[in-house]
């Protein structure tokens, strides 16, 4: 078989499938690409036996059609130095031995028989049906996904659940020590359903969806789940099994309210995290009247540092730690130009939430308290 396309296209669609592949498969074929030509469409799959991700290119010039699985590294390697031209392919359906040609040159290579290659995983039982438009997905992913945890003993902490209900979709994120829930309104399901999303595919999906600008076809039932958009496909495994009650763990009579620039306040973190102690990377918040004292210290190695950043601070004077790493994570993640901490006592769960939501998104972050020295 053979066909033309275009270099640029090519690469761009091959670097996408190749997201998926993990560094060590136990099946030797899932460390290819395959390839089916029909028609004027190349399409490409690659897999790490979990995730599957399909899209397709427009070829031209098209003789013949069959499946070839080729490495997809070798190819990459290949085109990321190619400026934009066009290659002649050509297969040979017996031995599979390929033959790319460009402007001045030809590179030759062997694939695999495309019909070893694994099928893409079909749904079972009942299917249930969302349409998200892709940069809502994208930005609720990006807002949840840095909470994912990696915790083996309980696997259901470790990718993003999905709350679909006829009024709204809330995707939550928790490691434990710190949650994000995610609502955005404009988005309803038919009825209540919920899936859990790993997160090598969550992170698939924040990295291909940024030049979408469709909307994005969700299908699920008991086992895969399925995002379709564009020419692509994804199709994954969903984590089994019950997700925490995140409603029970956000307070709800936190009554002491700062309200600070946030970037202000995060880029005083930074500075002073570089002098928390290595093991604890614990960070002191004293709150007082329109001003927060971030503090650290490292006892061993005689460090310390502290800012005082102004504020508007409603409640009792009060000081409370919070693991530095956590804490600029989540005021990174947020988009306002002032963020709240809503608090109760130095024990207790801290809110943190952008100053104005975006329309129709409503956006709640928790992190848990560090026990102070002091």
């Amino acid at each position: 078989m053979k066909f033309n396309v275009s270099s640029s296209k090519l690469f761009a669609q091959l670097q996408t499938v190749s997201r998926v592949i993990a560094g060590k498969n136990a099946l030797p074929i899932l460390d290819d690409v395959l390839f089916e030509l029909a028609g004027d469409q190349l399409r490409m799959t690659a897999s790490d036996g979990e995730t599957t991700i399909r899209t397709s290119v427009e070829v031209e010039s098209v003789e013949g059609c069959g499946r070839v699985a080729s490495a997809a590294k070798l190819l990459l390697d290949t085109l990321k130095e190619f400026p934009e031209q066009p290659l002649a392919f050509t297969i040979d359906e017996n031995n599979f031995a390929v033959s790319m040609v460009s402007q001045n040159g030809t590179y030759s290579f062997v694939g695999v028989n495309g019909e070893q290659y694994p099928e893409m995983p079909a749904l079972n039982g009942t299917e249930n049906q969302l349409t998200m438009p892709a940069k809502v997905l994208q930005c609720a992913i990006e807002k949840t996904i840095f909470c994912t945890a990696d915790d083996e003993l309980r696997p259901v902490m470790n990718g993003i659940f999905f709350d679909i209900t006829p009024d709204k979709v809330t995707l939550v994120a928790t490691d434990a020590h710190r949650l994000v829930r995610y609502s955005n309104t404009t988005v309803q399901g038919a009825q209540e359903a919920n899936f859990i999303l790993p997160k090598k595919p969550a992170s698939l999906l924040k990295n291909v969806l940024g030049k979408e600008e469709g909307d994005v076809q969700i299908s699920f039932g008991d086992k895969n789940v399925t995002f379709v958009f564009g020419t692509t496909t994804i199709v994954c495994r969903q984590i089994e099994g019950r997700f925490p009650n995140y409603s029970a763990v956000i307070p709800q009579n936190n009554q002491n309210i700062v309200t600070v620039d946030r970037q202000t306040m995060l880029n005083a973190c930074k500075r002073v995290a570089v002098f928390a102690n290595n093991g604890t990377a614990m960070l002191r918040l004293a709150l007082a009247e329109n001003s927060i004292k971030i503090s650290a210290q490292d006892i061993d190695f005689s460090t310390s540092a502290e800012e005082t950043i102004g504020c508007s601070y409603e409640g009792s004077p009060m000081a409370i730690g919070f693991k530095a790493p956590f804490l600029i994570d989540i005021l990174a993640a947020v988009n306002s130009s002032d963020v709240q901490l809503k608090l109760a006592d130095p024990a207790r769960a801290g809110l943190i939430l952008p100053a104005e939501n975006e329309e129709n998104e409503d956006v709640l972050m928790l992190l848990m308290p560090m026990l102070l020295n002091d």
